[in-house]
């Protein structure tokens, strides 16, 4: 029920917001120039990689040895917009349509922090990833990882139809309130470290 559920409004909602993500793709280019969409691999369900998909909110500016600088000195106010906005994340739809996110599940994070968790924080990945989550609507990135991850498996261990669509309905009015967007003192959240506490990594 939940793929079908999943199916159904990610393709309304790519049809019915197909003027905005034309138009969001057109201020990008004007912007930030080419490509448009960023694409990063992320653990799915399992940890299965997969290519998620979003707009581009960043600058594509190398320090000498041709690393990425900073997020706050490639980050733009037209970027910052993006992402207050939540528009950035409108690709991700695409990425519930092939089936490797859901609508509502927890954030896919970055590869590298796959060796990190914990095993109760590991257990985030029993489900598919989602465009938002229980997270998101606890806090997004104002909270702390340790708190991020038991959202998380809080969610796997109680998820039903009725909480997906209270969170769904919750993200839109977060959404506009423009609520956790970012931690204090980051453009999003500072990097996960595997820090434990009692024994266990925390996100």
């Amino acid at each position: 029920m939940k793929r079908i559920f999943d199916l159904i409004l990610s393709i309304l909602a790519l049809f019915l917001l197909s003027p905005i993500i034309l138009f969001v793709a057109w201020k990008i280019k004007e912007n930030l120039g080419s490509p448009v969409i960023f694409r990063q691999t992320r653990p799915g369900k399992n940890g299965k990689p997969f290519n998620m998909i979003k707009f581009r909110t960043m600058k594509d500016v190398l320090d000498i040895d041709g690393n990425p600088l900073p997020d706050t000195e490639r980050m733009t106010s037209f970027g910052n917009k993006l992402r207050n906005s939540s528009l950035d994340e409108l690709p991700e739809l695409w990425n519930v349509v092939k089936g490797e996110m859901s609508l509502v599940g927890p954030r896919p994070l970055l590869m590298q922090y796959l060796p990190l968790y914990s095993d109760e924080q590991e257990r985030r990945h029993e489900v598919r990833p989602g465009v938002t989550g229980w997270a998101q609507i606890n806090g997004r990135n104002a909270i702390s990882w340790e708190e991020k991850f038991k959202l998380d498996v809080w969610y796997v261990d109680n998820r039903t139809f009725l909480l997906d669509i209270k969170i769904l309905l919750s993200t839109v009015k977060k959404v506009f309130i423009k609520e956790g967007i970012s931690a204090e003192g980051h453009v999003t959240i500072e990097p996960f470290t595997g820090q434990t506490q009692q024994g266990n990594g925390d996100e």
